[in-house]
């Protein structure tokens, strides 16, 4: 995934200075204590087919790594993976789940839109690190009849 987004993000643009290209990497890196659930699709051989993650973003629950194999797009597997971290944030009692994807992923958006996601503005660590961010919330109504 890494070699396919940087393919896709360096097409057409300079080089970025590398405290920028540092501080970006620090953005999008995943603590793993800091994951409160992962999801993995597999084919009936275990050939991972899909993975996404729900990470703690300083008391927010963001929807990280959503990642579909190439071949696979278009079967519901990403659908798929996002009903799967939206029930595990409602059973836990998330109020919301966000989530940041890049300006040059339209089919990142596209699944995102289509699965009820709402556009919102840029935030944090993404506003100094990757201003051009499209970032996107999901409401959970109800979630708060789940927190203890």
């Amino acid at each position: 995934m890494d070699a396919e987004m940087s393919a896709v993000y360096s097409a057409g643009r300079e080089p970025d200075p590398d405290d920028v290209v540092a501080a970006r990497d620090a953005a999008l890196l995943v603590h793993p204590e800091k994951v409160r659930a992962t999801l993995l699709v597999v084919d009936p051989g275990g050939t991972a087919l899909g993975h996404a993650a729900l990470y703690d973003r300083g008391g927010e629950w963001e929807v990280k790594r959503v990642i579909v194999d190439r071949e696979q797009r278009g079967r519901g597997i990403g659908r798929l993976l996002m009903a799967g971290v939206e029930a595990d944030a409602r059973a836990a009692g998330a109020p919301r789940m966000i989530l940041q994807t890049g300006d040059r992923q339209p089919d990142a958006v596209a699944l995102y839109e289509k699965t009820g996601w709402t556009g919102i503005p840029t935030y944090e660590p993404y506003v100094t690190t990757i201003p051009q961010s499209i970032c996107f919330e999901k409401v959970l109504v109800g979630a708060e009849q789940h927190a203890g």
